[in-house]
């Protein structure tokens, strides 16, 4: 039994409360797997076939009650890279949620840092629109909501199509580049 890589996300009466990589058998996990899916890897030691094929048995009926509880939530490499891009912006914990982001884990490596932070995203606009005090408003085809907070002013006016640029600058603040025009300071709604 070969497993593939995914990430498997336990909720606890807490939420969230860790994180652990399965991977292939040459592959060693950051974090230890949960309980009940260690319990089914535990079941590859057992020589006899009889007694291998009960403990997967019983392994897999756990698992997928655990699924169906919600207990374990397992996503795809896909699903993480897309999770991780929707939230970047936005303040959360300090807490590895999403694995480290280095490496293969999520294939977005060479946007990410040495913590496995997300350091930028590239979209396309799908709306942009200019408010009262001539910052402007941008929505991603992602509809993330970023608004421009500084005072600079665009050679050509975003529009809808164009491409965007969004990445981490100092002290918790972003960048965006609209069509590879100047950089003017951004920061997401959290709407």
């Amino acid at each position: 039994m070969r497993l593939t890589r995914s990430v498997i996300a336990i909720t606890g009466a807490l939420g969230l409360s860790t994180i652990a990589a399965a991977a292939s058998a040459a592959d060693k996990p950051l974090v230890p797997p949960p309980a009940v899916v260690q319990k089914l890897l535990d079941c590859r030691n057992i020589t006899d076939t009889t007694d291998r094929l009960a403990c997967l048995d019983t392994g897999v009926s756990a698992l997928a009650e655990a699924v169906e509880k919600r207990d374990v939530v397992v996503a795809d490499r896909e699903a993480v890279k897309n999770v991780r891009r929707s939230l970047f912006g936005i303040a959360l914990p300090s807490f590895n949620l999403f694995g480290s982001g280095k490496g293969s884990d999520t294939g977005d490596a060479a946007d990410s840092d040495e913590q496995g932070a997300l350091q930028q995203i590239e979209a396309t606009l799908k709306s942009a629109r200019q408010g009262p005090a001539r910052n402007w408003r941008f929505v991603l085809d992602d509809d993330s909501v970023w608004v421009q907070t500084d005072g600079k002013m665009f050679p050509r006016d975003p529009r809808a199509g164009m491409s965007i640029r969004i990445r981490r600058a100092a002290v918790g603040t972003f960048l965006a580049n609209v069509d590879g025009q100047i950089a003017v300071r951004v920061r997401r709604l959290n709407e």
